[in-house]
């Protein structure tokens, strides 16, 4: 019995998580209700779903939840779009061309490894403190890892099957098209999962500086008047849609990708 228990793969390690997961709550259940931590610092479960509903109910600050969720997933979406609208062309044509890659390369290596706060006070200078300002600094933030991950992507695409389609007579597009595209589509996939995580975190931090709504914001907010349930509430809930969009991708993954990874 045990044996059959090891060879599938997914139920130990989803029972692993799910003990976890109680274990964390349990503990977070009994220290709080016994008082051992301040309500301040670590409300009760009851206490932060009782704010989740009152949320759900009464909104935050008269704006319903819902809208602030709305207008933080708008920013992070079109973000995001503009970011593989250029990205991925860019990164191929540099992964294709190292005198292109020249150019590029050095721009985006010096901003990369800046903290997004860093610059996000020049984007409110230039573009206000409204959303093109916070579109702005999440289309940086994903567009580097991105481009990264295609440029490699591209140059380890191996040479002796785009020997083979120049033989068969296929053009620079075909190419393009139906050789190094596709073979490098896994490695974007991936690079979007690196690129959502990072510009999900910049969108908190972005609407912690100078925003009116969405989810960083009423966390900022409430922090100010020591609702820390509703600082819970916000975290829980980031937490959980940032969980809900990786697993959207990875299982996008396994279904278009199940080969990658695997011995022939």
């Amino acid at each position: 019995m045990f044996t059959t228990f090891i060879r599938n793969k997914q139920a130990p390690v989803r029972g692993v998580s799910a003990i976890t997961i109680a274990l964390i709550l349990a503990i977070w259940t009994v220290s709080t209700n016994l008082k051992w931590i301040d309500p301040i610092f670590l409300p009760t479960p009851q206490s932060v779903w009782n704010a989740f509903l009152e949320l759900i109910k009464n909104g935050y600050k008269g704006v319903p939840l819902h809208t602030h969720l709305i207008n933080s997933l708008y920013r992070l979406f079109l973000a995001l779009f503009l970011a593989l609208l250029t990205a991925v062309p860019l990164g191929i044509l540099c992964g294709i061309s190292k005198y292109i890659l020249a150019i590029f390369d050095p721009i985006i290596e010096f901003y990369r490894p800046l903290p997004p706060l860093a610059y996000y006070a020049l984007l409110v200078l230039w573009l206000g403190i409204d959303d093109k300002s916070k579109v702005a600094l999440l289309f940086l933030s994903a567009f580097a890892p991105l481009f990264i991950s295609t440029v490699s992507s591209v140059q380890r695409v191996p040479q002796n099957r785009l020997n083979a389609a120049r033989s068969l007579g296929a053009t620079k597009l075909k190419i393009l098209l139906y050789i190094i595209f596709p073979s490098c589509l896994p490695d974007i996939i991936t690079g979007l999962r690196t690129a959502i995580g990072v510009t999900y975190a910049t969108l908190v931090a972005a609407e912690m500086v100078a925003a009116t709504s969405g989810i960083g914001w009423i966390v900022l907010d409430a922090s100010k008047y020591l609702r820390s349930d509703v600082v819970f509430v916000g975290i829980i809930l980031m937490g959980g849609i940032a969980i809900l969009f990786d697993g959207i991708i990875r299982l996008y993954q396994r279904l278009q990708f199940s080969w990658v990874g695997k011995q022939d």
